[in-house]
């Protein structure tokens, strides 16, 4: 089970490539373009997917610039007017928008695997050297984050059909939204 979407693309491109293609027909030239197409689509995935966070905070920030030096530059009467303000507005509300998205999803995927070590590590030293009082306590704190992180990560995966009972794990949008 894995949860991170480059490896899983990079999974499926291998398999689609050095299992799946190969047996296909060769006289059934549209399946094996299909399949060609199939690997080539999540090879461009696999590229973009990385970079669409910035691409798309990138896009943002020309559209803030552009929008100022229209609203500066428009002149015209009531209608004109109310779409300058419409437009100052949605700029200001894209702005707060671009200025909480500066940490990029990279930035928030190394900050929880470095927490992850930090953690582990004062688990370990608890356990080591630690007060005996607080050892329990760390336990369970630890044992209640993991039961939540593992349903999260359950449902995360369900479509990948290993749950014996699919209809007891939460849907992740609803988790995330607790």
């Amino acid at each position: 089970m894995q949860m991170r979407p480059q490896i899983q693309l990079q999974a499926v491109i291998k398999a689609l490539s050095d299992v799946v293609l190969p047996a296909i027909d060769p006289d059934n030239k549209l399946a094996i373009e299909q399949g060609k197409l199939s690997i080539g689509l999540l090879a461009l995935l696999a590229q973009q997917l990385p970079v669409q966070f910035q691409f798309d905070c990138d896009e943002l920030a020309r559209l803030i610039a552009t929008a100022g030096t229209l609203a500066t530059d428009a002149q015209g009467g009531a209608g004109t007017q109310a779409a300058v303000a419409a437009l100052n507005e949605a700029t200001l509300v894209a702005g707060r928008c671009l200025d909480a998205a500066r940490s990029s999803p990279a930035d928030v995927e190394a900050q929880v695997r470095a927490l992850r070590v930090a953690t582990g590590t004062l688990i370990s030293e608890v356990h080591r050297d630690g007060d005996a009082a607080c050892q329990p306590k760390i336990q369970q704190t630890v044992l209640a984050m993991s039961k939540e992180q593992l349903l999260r990560d359950r449902s995360m995966m369900l479509m990948q059909g290993w749950e014996p009972d699919p209809k007891a794990v939460p849907p992740l949008a609803e988790l995330l939204a607790r």
